[in-house]
C-alpha cells in the first residue's frame, strides 16, 4: 500500500489519492458563509479554483484531467455552471476531459454545486 499517497485525510475522507499514477480529488464545494450568497456562477469558479490548487499540491494540472463529475442541485444551473467551465477551460477543448454532469441532492441547501476529478500526475 505504499503505492498509495492520502492528502489533508481525517476520519472520513482524503481530499486526495495518488496512485498508479493518477490523482483522484473529492468532492470540491465553494466553502463559508460565503457559498450561502453566492450564485452558481461564483460557487463554479471557487470550486475550480479549488480544483486548481489540489491538483498542484499533487503534481499535476487541469490539462492533466482525466474526468469530472459535477453534481447541480438544480439542473437549471446547468447553463450557469458551463460558462464557467467554458471560461476555465480557456477555450482549449483539445484537453477538455471527459464529463459527466447530473441533479442531485448536495449536503447543505446552500451549496449548488460539487465537483470530483481525477488527474493524470505530471
Amino acid at each position: 500500500m505504499s503505492d498509495i499517497q492520502r492528502h489533508h485525510s481525517n476520519a472520513r475522507i482524503s481530499k486526495i489519492v495518488t496512485h498508479g499514477g493518477l490523482a483522484y480529488l473529492s468532492g470540491q464545494t465553494a466553502k463559508g458563509s460565503a457559498a450561502a450568497e453566492a450564485g452558481i456562477k461564483e460557487q463554479t469558479a471557487e470550486v475550480l479554483s479549488r480544483i486548481d490548487a489540489l491538483l498542484a499540491e499533487a503534481g499535476t494540472n487541469a490539462r492533466r484531467l482525466l474526468t469530472v463529475t459535477i453534481y447541480l442541485r438544480e439542473i437549471a444551473d446547468f447553463a450557469g455552471m458551463n460558462a464557467e467551465w467554458e471560461a476555465w477551460l480557456e477555450g482549449n477543448h483539445a484537453t477538455a476531459p471527459t464529463r459527466t454532469t447530473v441533479e442531485a441532492a448536495l449536503a447543505t441547501a446552500s451549496l449548488l454545486v460539487e465537483m470530483t476529478a481525477v488527474a493524470a500526475l505530471a
